[in-house]
């Protein structure tokens, strides 16, 4: 039987290659994006069922993740890549949190949870989309909100930070039910990512200058492709961080399970739930 693949962020750039990728070698795909229009063109292309989520709503998230659980039986691949980097000013979510920390964290931490039972029953792939940008984070669980310093990249680093720590913890959690968590940098994608940022970042991304940059969208799907289709354990790492379909090295901190934990326990509070793991 074919895997299902759920694939957030999937109406533009990597995600939608990688949807077309995966189906093309025959797997079930399932499209969510944000831009109804080009969720609905993606899904047309290939074939596939879809579904309009917004992030930075976290409503979306819930009502996503019960279509998902109505319609997949199974859910063997959970891939995590929906992202996005804000723009100068801080922007506060309709639910009250900080829209980078949101959208790249908080969203596929709810939704995880919200899937815990489909994913363990299914002894699925959970794939989140990082960034070597992690590596100027400066994680601090007493402001993961950035009220007090705000940037567009600090925000955007921290977030990738956060989610490479939800990737360990959730691999310690959950290992032993079957489920494998994994995460990858696509690297400097040439796509329409960032047109929403502000300054060089949005510069670059929404330029001619955008065609300078080293990694097609097709390039850049490929680790995301490796992962979906591949065996954890025997074709790669659980729990770790992948770049070019190779393990890669972090910063020191993303390997400190107190940390992990702390961060773990911190979004609980932060989204009023108590985790299904």
């Amino acid at each position: 039987m074919a895997k299902t693949i759920v694939l957030t962020g999937a109406s533009d750039g990597i995600g939608a290659a990688a949807a077309r990728r995966l189906a093309s070698d025959g797997y079930r795909v399932v499209v969510v994006g944000r831009s109804r229009e080009k969720t609905l063109a993606v899904a047309k292309d290939i074939h596939a069922e879809s579904f309009v989520a917004d992030f930075s709503r976290l409503d979306d998230v819930r009502r996503l993740a019960d279509d998902l659980l109505k319609v997949c039986p199974r859910i063997d691949v959970l891939a995590n890549n929906a992202g996005l980097i804000s723009g100068s000013q801080r922007c506060v979510t309709g639910d009250g949190h900080e829209l980078t920390l949101q959208v790249n964290y908080l969203a596929p931490f709810l939704l995880n949870h919200l899937l815990a039972d489909r994913l363990a029953e299914s002894r699925a792939t959970v794939i989140h989309t990082s960034s070597m940008a992690h590596w100027s984070s400066r994680l601090d669980l007493g402001d993961l909100e950035h009220t007090r310093s705000y940037s567009p990249m600090g925000a955007y680093s921290d977030s990738k930070a956060a989610i490479l720590l939800h990737t360990r913890e959730l691999q310690r959690r959950a290992g032993d039910q079957g489920v494998t968590a994994v995460a990858f940098h696509p690297g400097v994608v040439r796509t329409n990512f960032a047109h929403e940022a502000w300054g060089a970042i949005s510069w670059v991304y929404t330029s001619p200058l955008r065609y300078l940059l080293p990694t097609t969208a097709a390039q850049g799907a490929d680790t995301l492709v490796f992962l979906a289709e591949g065996t954890p354990g025997v074709d790669f790492p659980p729990g770790r961080y992948l770049i070019r379909r190779r393990e890669a090295r972090t910063r020191s901190f993303v390997s400190d399970p107190s940390l992990a934990k702390a961060l773990w326990r911190a979004t609980e509070a932060t989204l009023g739930i108590t985790a299904a793991w």
